[in-house]
């Protein structure tokens, strides 16, 4: 992402998406710079339905520097936050920015409308939006993509809208190690996510933790980083320019496979995916066996609904589970209606909760699901509020600038207007 240069400024508020991946980032050889093992690429998250918000304003009357996430002041001392700011300064003086903030101190407020370390891209919302909001306090111009990766490593593909690509690079510097847009989120109109909330609580095993664990006892992660990783980059990033949606869920669903069996790999082993994470594996595999099987038998073929195969041409869902138990579904919008009130049936809203609730971002409607479908799966309880929720989104833009001042997170004094109670 290249930021433009601004007016003088000095309070910002800056909005990012989430980014779900598709090829995977699963370790680092620089712990430092947050340089990856491997290439990846993801789809940024409509900023509307998933997101960071942050207000960061710059005085000479601060006292110190301080820092709110989510309603509670958190220390400043935080390594990356640390080096994230000494790279803003650093640029903003190499390219003549507001240099003459440097010596300011700051107040940094943030917040996410979804849950924070629970495997869906926290730290990566936060920290592109933590570097947009500073790139352009200091006026900064260029790519600071890379900037965003030392806060958190997929923050330099949020950054960016669309399908997006974090090129790990060669160099021990980390200067070619940047977040590249691959098409836009218009690029593909029909392509829909649904994100199945199962736990908001935060894992037991952060993701920075596991990545070391892995790259430190792990031989199957060697492997996939030199001989699996580039070769699906290749096919991924054909299947997005060519919106080929049966290459890129084949590939997506053995991604999301491949990184939870290194995390079993791992010595000892990682459990991101819990019992519902599982259930919800086995519905999608289920579900476009029955299409498969249902579409094979109109061109006259006798396939039988319960074989356990994928009908290749017929995939039509495609799950993704980053260091966490909550899926990320990937469809065409044409399946949405079907695909959300499969998912529902089987996790429905729990007895407190209502439907209204239950469903968040795009509109949505459900239908009633056929028995055929239902009886393609195997006995499976229903379990309502084993999903807390689901949100109906697609791709969209990448970390933007509020203009609304309304909107800022501080008052007039730099303080939080509002805080954890």
């Amino acid at each position: 992402m290249s930021v433009k240069r601004a007016k003088r400024k000095e309070s910002v508020t800056c909005r990012a998406p989430v980014n779900i991946a598709v090829v995977k980032y699963w370790g680092k050889r620089d712990e430092e710079l947050i340089l990856p093992i491997n290439s990846s690429i993801s789809a940024t998250l409509h900023i509307d339905h998933m997101c960071a918000t942050t207000t960061v304003a710059a005085s000479r009357d601060f006292t110190k520097d301080r820092i709110w996430l989510n309603g509670k002041e958190e220390s400043f001392d935080n390594p990356r936050l640390q080096s994230v700011l000494k790279a803003i300064r650093e640029r903003a003086a190499d390219n003549e920015g507001n240099s003459h903030l440097t010596d300011c101190h700051l107040h940094i407020c943030s917040k996410n409308n979804f849950p924070t370390a629970a495997g869906l891209a926290s730290s990566a919302a936060g920290y592109a939006c933590l570097v947009s909001a500073l790139s352009k306090l200091f006026n900064i111009q260029g790519n600071v993509t890379d900037i965003a990766r030392i806060g958190s490593g997929s923050a330099c593909r949020s950054l960016d809208g669309g399908f997006v690509q974090w090129i790990m690079g060669e160099k021990d510097s980390g200067v070619d190690s940047i977040g590249e847009q691959i098409v836009d989120e218009d690029y593909w109109p029909e392509m829909r996510v649904l994100i199945l909330v199962v736990s908001g609580k935060k894992k037991p095993v952060g993701s920075s933790q596991g990545m070391l664990r892995s790259v430190q006892t792990s031989p199957f992660l060697k492997y996939r980083a030199e001989v699996v990783v580039p070769e699906y980059m290749q096919r991924m990033l054909a299947a997005i320019k060519n919106k080929d949606f049966l290459a890129f869920a084949e590939i997506t669903m053995k991604e999301s496979n491949q990184l939870h069996a290194v995390c079993q790999d791992t010595y000892p082993p990682i459990s991101y995916m819990n019992d519902t994470s599982w259930s919800i594996v086995r519905l999608v595999h289920a579900y476009n066996n029955f299409k498969g099987a249902v579409k094979m038998t109109g061109f006259g073929l006798i396939v039988p609904i319960e074989v356990s195969v994928i009908f290749g041409d017929w995939v039509e869902v495609a799950y993704t589970f980053d260091a966490g138990p909550n899926a990320a579904l990937y469809l065409q919008e044409e399946n949405v209606t079907e695909v959300l009130s499969f998912m529902s049936h089987f996790f429905p809203p729990g007895d407190d909760q209502d439907v209204k609730s239950f469903f968040k971002g795009l509109p949505c409607n459900t239908c009633q699901v056929s028995e055929d479908l239902l009886n393609a799966v195997s006995p499976m309880e229903t379990k309502p509020g084993a999903v807390k929720y689901i949100i109906h989104t697609k791709p969209g833009p990448g970390a933007q600038e509020v203009s609304d001042e309304g909107a800022s997170l501080l008052d007039e004094n730099g303080l939080p207007k509002e805080l954890a109670s």
